[in-house]
Formats: structure tokens, sequence, C-alpha cells
């Protein structure tokens, strides 16, 4: 009697996981060629932490390295804190069934932040500091032209709404940059990728997670907080991280306040009509009232690079 219905379960099932796998792999691809992070002969520094978001990287990384039309190799690289109850086991294992190169470093971070952080203080800074030095010199000393990190559309979402709410400054994280030392680049291929994906493919994978027992257990951080609002405006109003994301990219100096940006100072009126200035005494746009039993308007946008459209 269930057998039919069993059956269209399991194809529905693996539709779903053949449509998601698709954009995935189509939005690492385009952050990846929209910012040219994977270049001929580059050697990737895949950082992996144990967590869905970098088992993610991982994975898309290594199915698009076999289609891709450059070579390149990857390096997954765990860096081993020593925090109580660690599984070292379950990555070395992972790895070797994946047939990927990588290296443990073995460095007691837990200790010092633990040592130098009053009990029920925020340990994310000092962590992250010491992390990132380790990993500079883990990729120098295995020749790793690229650091690629797990961090999503959502972190990027959450990171700039941090920046303004806690530092008073409009900065991002770019899916590109320059490390601070001046020796490294450093890529976040899952730029375009929302979380919420992210955790539906380490289900569909199974990938063996293994939980932060330092930052995954402050549930009282701004950034768990932040994370928290937006799923709650994504849920409430759907579209609004991706109108956020794309912002991102969008931007307007001459409609923003940072003279180093735009010469505020010496601007005057030229006479010659230009279609990027202001229109000063224009309402500001706003949604119009939706018609009588449809559901309310949402500003139309160019389909955004890391969106939420499904697959055909």
């Amino acid at each position: 009697m269930n057998a039919p219905a069993d059956a269209q379960a399991v194809r529905k099932a693996a539709f779903e996981a053949n449509k998601l796998s698709k954009r995935l792999h189509r939005q690492v691809g385009q952050a990846i060629g929209d910012f040219n992070m994977i270049e001929a002969g580059d050697k990737v520094m895949v950082c992996l932490s144990g967590g869905k978001d970098s088992y993610a990287l991982l994975d898309i990384l290594l199915s698009l390295r076999e289609r891709a039309p450059i070579h390149f190799d990857i390096v997954a690289v765990n860096l081993d804190q020593k925090q109580p109850g660690f599984p070292a086991d379950v990555l070395p294992t992972y790895l070797k069934s994946r047939g990927v190169p990588f290296h443990i470093e073995n460095q007691d971070t837990y200790s010092i932040v633990k040592k130098l952080i009053p009990e029920g203080q925020t340990m994310c800074s000092l962590c992250s500091r010491l992390r990132r030095g380790i990993l500079y010199r883990v990729a120098g000393e295995l020749g790793a032209t690229k650091i690629a990190l797990g961090h999503h559309r959502d972190d990027m979402v959450v990171t700039l709404l941090m920046n303004m709410f806690f530092g008073s400054r409009m900065k991002g994280m770019p899916p590109k940059l320059v490390s601070d030392d001046g020796k490294h680049v450093v890529i976040r291929p899952l730029a375009y990728v929302a979380e919420t994906d992210l955790e539906k493919w380490a289900e569909h994978r199974q990938f063996p997670i293994i939980p932060c027992s330092l930052c995954g257990s402050q549930t009282n951080l701004q950034r768990v907080q932040v994370k928290k609002m937006i799923r709650e405006w994504e849920k409430h109003y759907p579209g609004r991280i991706d109108n956020m994301f794309t912002a991102m990219g969008n931007i307007v100096p001459s409609h923003m306040m940072d003279r180093n940006l735009y010469p505020f100072t010496t601007i005057r009126a030229t006479g010659v009509a230009d279609a990027a200035g202001d229109i000063a005494f224009d309402e500001e746009p706003c949604a119009p009232p939706a018609p009588t039993g449809q559901v309310h308007w949402r500003p139309s946008r160019p389909t955004a690079p890391g969106s939420q459209e499904e697959d055909a």
C-alpha cells in the first residue's frame, strides 16, 4: 500500500537534492569567475573546521575542479586547537576517504584563549587572531597561493550589519582580499550561497559535523543575535537578505557621506543634466498599496548572483 508513496518521496528527494546541487555549484562557480578567485596553477588551501560551511566548500571545490577549464590543486588544512573532547580522528578519516591531501596543525590556542579571556566574555576576537596568524604561516609552509574560507552570503550580510551597529562604519566581508600581512590572497567561494542551502547540503551529504566548544557555545554573541534578526526578517519578508547582499555590490558613493570616496567639498553645479544626479525633491521610494487579494509588493531588482531562484 505504501510502496508507491515511498517511491514518490524518494524521487522527490532526489529531484530536490539534484536541484540544490546545481544551484550550489553554479553559485560557487560564478563567484569564482566574478572575482577571479582561482587561477591556473593555484594551490588552494581550504581551511576545514569541521563545520557545515567548510565541509561544503571543500566538497563543491573538489567537484568543480573535475570539470574546471584550468588545473589547480587543493590541500585541506585543519587547526586542531586542543579543545576538550575534540574528536581528532574525524577529519583525517573523512579526508582520506575523499582522497584529499591534508595537513593537521596542532596548536593549543584553546588554553591561551581560556586563560586570557575572563569567563562570560566573548572569545571570538582573540581566537580569530590566533587562528589567522597560524593559518597564514601554514599557507606559506605549504606553498599555498590562495586561502579559501567557508564564509557565505549570510555571514557577509551579518558582518555588514555588525560593523554598522557596533563599529559605526560601512564595512563588509569581501569575497577576495589580500591578507593583513600582505603575503596571501584570501578567497570566499561561498559568497553567493545562502546558509539555509548549506544546511540542506550538509544533511544531504551527511558530513561528520564537529561542533565548536568555543564560539559554538556562546549563545549571547552579538553576531548570533544579528543572524537571528536577519533570519526573522527573511521569514516575514522573503528576499530581504538577497536585497541587502546585492546592495553591497551596488554602492553609490555620491549618495553616501564618505568624503574620502566622493569630493563633496568641491562639487559645483555644471548646468549639464546628469542621470546619476540626485532628485532632491522626489519622495523616498516606497511600496504602492497592494491590490485587493494580492500579496504586498516587493521592489523589483536584477537577479542577484547569489539569488535563491529555483533551477528549472
